[in-house]
């Protein structure tokens, strides 16, 4: 009876083990079955999480209805040490932004920032959404503002409109997988007006060009659902004269919510609006001139 039993126990274990991995296959077929497949123009959702990444606009225009206020806060450079406490006590930039989005994909705004008391105003279209199966591979968005420099230093102005610079960006993004997501964006920044220098032969020139070209690259990984790590470079294009500015490179955490996000990073801007960063930038990386950034939206 025994020796009985040992035999249909030992039929039994294979046995039970293959009963085992079949239910386990059925059950994988059924979620996979039962997996709902993206349909066909379905649009990508949340590329990145919010409208900055760290000193530069991001793909994504919120839904309609929207309203942010924006902070952004740029200390000085932390090579000082403790002289100024890692450039937490040195003089600091900050910007205060307020955007809305009126209708699907365009959102304007405002903001003033403290260097050059520059008042900007911008806008932000979505001209195309990456779909996940057929449509467009990846997301495309213009973004453009222009800035009034509201000192009250006349004499640098021979006209008003000597106070008026522009930015304009193409911004190209495409969501990797659930993780990565990445963009590309050239730019085109104007000064109406650009600092002279008198010549040999007595002729005022101008030290820079008036427009400049520029490319940003920006990267996030989200380590979960509510914590990434952002990355930007930003390279100059344009050869001036003299005062070419310097490349930036940046990197930091992001925390995002439904209705917040925080951003801290380490940055070679400190300038804030995009123009003023591109055009001036003087802190050099490889100097190790970096200084701390934050950034808080809240929809």
């Amino acid at each position: 009876m025994k020796k009985q039993l040992k035999k249909i126990a030992y039929i039994l274990k294979p046995l039970s083990l293959l009963i085992c991995l079949l239910a386990i296959g059925s059950m994988s077929f059924a979620q996979e079955n039962t997996e709902v497949k993206p349909k066909k123009n379905e649009i990508v959702k949340k590329t990145f999480k919010g409208n900055l990444l760290i000193d530069n606009q991001t793909v994504m225009v919120p839904v309609k209805g929207v309203f942010e206020f924006v902070i952004q806060h740029r200390f000085g450079v932390v090579k000082n040490g403790y002289e100024d406490f890692y450039g937490l006590y040195a003089p600091s930039n900050i910007r205060l932004g307020f955007n809305y989005t009126p209708i699907e994909n365009l959102q304007v705004g405002f903001g003033l920032t403290k260097e050059r008391m520059q008042l900007d105003g911008n806008l932000k279209y979505a001209i195309l959404k990456q779909a996940k199966v057929g449509g467009s591979p990846i997301s495309a968005t213009y973004y453009g503002n222009f800035a009034i420099d509201t000192r009250e230093k006349k004499g640098n102005f021979v006209n008003n409109s000597d106070r008026l610079s522009y930015f304009n960006q193409l911004i190209l993004a495409r969501k990797i997988n659930k993780s990565l997501s990445v963009q590309v964006a050239p730019s085109l920044t104007w000064f109406n007006n650009v600092e002279g220098y008198v010549n040999s032969e007595g002729v005022i020139k101008p030290k820079m060009n008036n427009a400049h070209f520029a490319i940003a690259f920006s990267g996030c990984y989200a380590i979960n659902d509510k914590m990434d790590i952002i990355a930007n470079y930003d390279q100059p294009l344009t050869k001036h004269t003299t005062n070419n500015p310097n490349p930036n490179v940046s990197f930091g955490l992001q925390i995002g919510t439904a209705t917040h996000t925080f951003q801290i990073f380490l940055g070679n801007y400190q300038s804030i609006v995009p123009q003023s960063n591109n055009f001036y930038n003087k802190n050099n990386y490889s100097k190790g001139q970096f200084l701390i950034g934050f950034n808080i939206t809240k929809r």
